[in-house]
C-alpha cells in the first residue's frame, strides 16, 4: 500500500508499512492506493484506520465491489463517503489476478490485429471521504505508480525521478481535495480509451478499403466480427462508465453547501472537472458508435457491389447468349437432313449463310449496345 500526503502544493510520500502510522494533515489530505490483494489481507486493519480517520468504516456490500474485478462502472454514496467503480484499459504487464485454483478455464486466444487485443478492462474502486481517498487497483497496475510520480513532480518532490519524456507536470497544479484527484485519475484513464481512437480508424479503414476493392476478395471475416464484436463490448464499457460519471455529477450538486472541506469555487471546479470527464466518454461513445456504424456500412457496400457485379456478368453473358441463338437457329437450320435445301446446292451458299449470319449477330450488337446492356459502369 501506497499513502500520499497532499497539502496545497505538497505531495508527500509516506509509504508506510503499518496503517497505525498513518495520520491526517494539519491542512489537506490522504491517499491511501492499494491493491485488491492487500485490500483482502488488510481488511480489518484498514477499516479500523478508516474509522479513526474518516470515523467510519466502508460497508462490507462496498468492500466486495471494491474486491470484484469483473464489477462494471459503477456509483454508489453514503453519507460519509463517496463510492466510484470505473473501468480502464488494462496494461499489458498485468497479470491474472484470480487464484490458480480459482482461475477460469483457458479460452480460445482472441484474434484480430493487436490493436483489437488490447480492448481488455480492470475495474478501479474509489472511495471518497472528506479527507481521505482510497484507491483499489489491480496487480501491477502501471496506472497507479505512473500517476503517483507524476503527482511527485507536479509537487515539487525533490526525491521523486523525472518522467521518462522529460516532460513537466507542475504547470497542472497539485489536487486541492479527494474528489478532484480522483477525478484527475478517471480523466487520466479515459483518456487512455481517447487514445485508442486513431489505431482503431486506421484498422477498420483498411479493412474498408479491403472490403470495396473489386480486385481482392475478402476473407478475413472471423477477424472482421471479433472487431465489431469488440467494439461492441467498449460501447458497453463506455455507457456505464458514462452512467456512473452522471450519477456522480447528480450527487455533486446535492452536497451540503455548508461543507466547510470544499470552497465555493473548489465545488465549481469538482463540477467543471466532472462534465469534462464526462464529455471525454461520450466522445469515445461517439466515436466507438461511428466506427461501429462505418464497419456495418462497409459491409452492406461489400455485398452490394459483389450482387452489382454478379448482375453485371449475368447481364453480359444474357447478351452473349442472345446474339448467338439466331446463329445457332441458322446453324440447325442448315444442319437438317432435306435434301433440297435453299443454297444448299450453290457455289456462294456457304457465304450468303455467313453472311446473314453476321449481319444477324452485328444488329443485335447494336441493338443491345443502343440498350445500353453492354455498358460497363465506371468504377
Amino acid at each position: 500500500m501506497r499513502a500520499f500526503t497532499i497539502h496545497g502544493s505538497q505531495v508527500n510520500d509516506s509509504d508506510t508499512a503499518s496503517l497505525d502510522d498513518l495520520r491526517l494533515p494539519a491542512h489537506g489530505f490522504l491517499w491511501l492506493a492499494c491493491t485488491r490483494t492487500e485490500l483482502e489481507q488488510l481488511q480489518a486493519p484498514l477499516q479500523t484506520t478508516l474509522q479513526r480517520l474518516c470515523e467510519t468504516p466502508l460497508v462490507d456490500l462496498h468492500v466486495s465491489d471494491l474486491l470484484n474485478q469483473h464489477l462494471p462502472s459503477r456509483y454508489d454514496y453514503t453519507l460519509q463517503y463517496d463510492l466510484l467503480v470505473f473501468r480502464r484499459l488494462t496494461d499489458s504487464v498485468e497479470v491474472n489476478e484470480a487464484p490458480p485454483e480459482k482461475a477460469p478455464p483457458p479460452t480460445t486466444k482472441r484474434r484480430g490485429p493487436p490493436i483489437l487485443r488490447r480492448i481488455a478492462t480492470s475495474a478501479i474502486g474509489f472511495v471518497v471521504f472528506d479527507r481521505v481517498l482510497l484507491s483499489v487497483h489491480p496487480e501491477n497496475c502501471g496506472l497507479r505508480d505512473s500517476y503517483a510520480q507524476r503527482l511527485l513532480t507536479a509537487g515539487g518532490n525533490q526525491a521523486s525521478a523525472a518522467l521518462p519524456d522529460g516532460r513537466s507536470t507542475g504547470a497542472r497544479g497539485v489536487p486541492s481535495s479527494p474528489a478532484d484527484l480522483m477525478l484527475r485519475i478517471v480523466n487520466h484513464m479515459v483518456d487512455g480509451f481517447l487514445a485508442l481512437r486513431r489505431e482503431l480508424t486506421h484498422q477498420l479503414d483498411h479493412w474498408q478499403s479491403e472490403l470495396l476493392n473489386p480486385k481482392t476478395r475478402f476473407s478475413n471475416w472471423s477477424t472482421l466480427l471479433d472487431a465489431r464484436r469488440s467494439l461492441h463490448l467498449l460501447d458497453e464499457v463506455c455507457e456505464d462508465q458514462r452512467t456512473a460519471i452522471q450519477d456522480w455529477i447528480e450527487a455533486l450538486k446535492h452536497w451540503p453547501q455548508t461543507d466547510t472541506h470544499l470552497s465555493h469555487h473548489e465545488r465549481d471546479l469538482l463540477q467543471v472537472r466532472s462534465r469534462d470527464v464526462l464529455e471525454h466518454i461520450e466522445r469515445v461513445v461517439h466515436h466507438v458508435r461511428q466506427l461501429e456504424q462505418n464497419a456495418e456500412t462497409a459491409v452492406q457496400i461489400h455485398f452490394n457491389a459483389q450482387s452489382h457485379r454478379t448482375n453485371e456478368i449475368m447481364r453480359t453473358l444474357t447478351v452473349l447468349t442472345a446474339v448467338f441463338l439466331p446463329l445457332n437457329l441458322i446453324a440447325g437450320i442448315f444442319g437438317m437432313n432435306f435434301e433440297f435445301i435453299p443454297l444448299l446446292h450453290r457455289s456462294n451458299g456457304f457465304w450468303l449463310a455467313m453472311g446473314a449470319m453476321a449481319l444477324t449477330a452485328l444488329a443485335l450488337v447494336v441493338f443491345f449496345w443502343r440498350k445500353r446492356y453492354l455498358e460497363r459502369s465506371a468504377r
